[in-house]
C-alpha cells in the first residue's frame, strides 16, 4: 500500500468527550495512516462496516475503498473481521484476508488507510485514549475544543450537502465576563464557565455538537434543524442560564449570555462562523441577554 493521501470521513458519536453512554467500548480502532491520523473509532460489540458509502458505520471517502469494504463484529472469542468482496481486498498485518480473528495491535489495511485494532484493557489503548482526550477536548469543561469542533462541523457540512438537510450554528458568549473575573477572581470565572457548559450539555440533544471555542465563548451545531427550531432551542438555553444562580464564594450571582444564530447556506465553515458571529455581536449591541438570528427582526 503506497503513501498516497486519502480523505477519511469518520462517523462518531456527537456526545462531548468523556460523556459516554452505558456499555463502554471494549476495543477501538485508531487511524495510523491517512488524513485523519490519530482518530479513534469505538467498537462496542455492534457490527461495524467500513466502506466508501455514506450509509455505513465508518465512511472512508477514497477511490481505493469499496462502497462496503469490510465488516468487524464481536463473537464469543473476541472481534473478527471479514472482507466484503472488496475490489482491493482487506489486509490484516499486510496479509490479505477473507475472514480473520483480530488481536490487540493488529494493523487493518483498507485501501490506502491503515487502522490499528486495540483492546480496551491494553496499556497502548489507554495511552491513545489520553492522547485523544488531550487533542479533542477542552480541559476545563470536557466539551470539544475549537479544532475538533471545526473538524466535525466540516463533516456535517459534507453530510448536509449530500442529503440536502438543514444545518444551523449558534455562538454563545457570556455577558460581562471580564467584570466577573475582575470582581470575583479567575477561579470564580472558571466556575461560571463550567456551570454554563453543564447547562449546555444537559439541555442538548444527543446529535448536537457542543464546544468551547474561546475563553467565554461556546458553539452549538444543530444538525438537521431549521433556523426557527434552532432559534427556539437557543432561546430556551438563554432563559435557563439567566435563571440559574451561581454561587461564587458565598455570593449568588446571576449570569446571562448573548447568542447569535445562523443557518448554513451552501457556503464554507468560515462563512457560517462569520454569519453566526455577526448575529452574536448584534445581540451584544442591542443590550445583551438575548438571541439574534439572521433574517429575524
Amino acid at each position: 500500500m503506497g503513501p498516497r493521501t486519502n480523505n477519511t470521513t469518520q462517523r462518531r458519536s456527537t456526545r462531548p468527550p468523556g460523556d459516554r453512554a452505558e456499555g463502554a467500548a471494549s476495543a477501538c480502532l485508531v487511524v495510523i495512516h491517512g488524513q485523519d491520523l490519530g482518530h479513534r473509532v469505538e467498537l462496542d460489540g455492534r457490527p461495524l462496516v467500513i466502506g466508501r458509502s455514506p450509509d455505513v458505520e465508518l465512511t472512508i471517502d477514497h477511490r481505493s475503498i469499496s462502497r462496503r469494504h469490510c465488516r468487524i463484529w464481536r463473537d464469543d472469542d473476541g472481534y473478527r473481521i471479514r472482507d466484503l468482496d472488496s475490489t482491493n481486498k482487506t489486509f490484516v498485518n499486510e496479509a490479505p484476508i477473507v475472514e480473520a480473528q483480530l488481536h490487540d495491535g493488529d494493523h487493518i489495511g483498507v485501501g490506502d488507510s491503515v487502522l490499528k485494532f486495540m483492546e480496551r484493557g491494553s496499556i497502548e489503548a489507554r495511552y491513545h485514549e489520553e492522547l485523544y482526550q488531550l487533542a479533542t477536548s477542552d480541559p476545563l469543561t470536557g466539551l470539544y475544543n475549537r479544532r475538533q469542533f471545526q473538524e466535525l462541523v466540516e463533516k456535517e457540512i459534507l453530510r448536509a450537502t449530500r442529503h440536502a438537510r438543514p444545518l444551523t450554528l449558534a455562538l454563545v458568549d457570556i455577558d460581562h465576563f471580564k467584570a466577573i473575573n475582575d470582581r470575583h477572581g479567575h477561579p470564580a470565572g472558571d466556575s461560571v464557565i463550567r456551570g454554563i457548559a453543564q447547562i449546555l450539555k444537559q439541555n442538548a440533544r444527543a446529535e448536537q455538537l457542543i464546544a468551547r471555542i474561546g475563553g467565554e465563548e461556546f458553539a452549538i451545531l444543530y444538525a438537521e434543524q431549521s433556523l426557527d427550531d434552532a432559534l427556539a432551542a437557543a432561546e430556551r438555553l438563554r432563559a435557563l442560564v439567566q435563571a440559574q444562580p451561581f454561587d461564587l464564594g458565598g455570593e449568588r450571582l446571576r449570569v446571562c449570555v448573548s447568542i447569535g444564530v445562523a443557518q448554513w447556506r451552501a457556503g464554507s465553515l468560515s462563512e457560517l462562523m462569520r454569519a453566526a458571529d455577526a448575529q452574536l455581536y448584534r445581540a451584544k449591541r442591542e443590550g445583551r441577554d438575548r438571541v439574534c438570528a439572521e433574517d429575524k427582526p
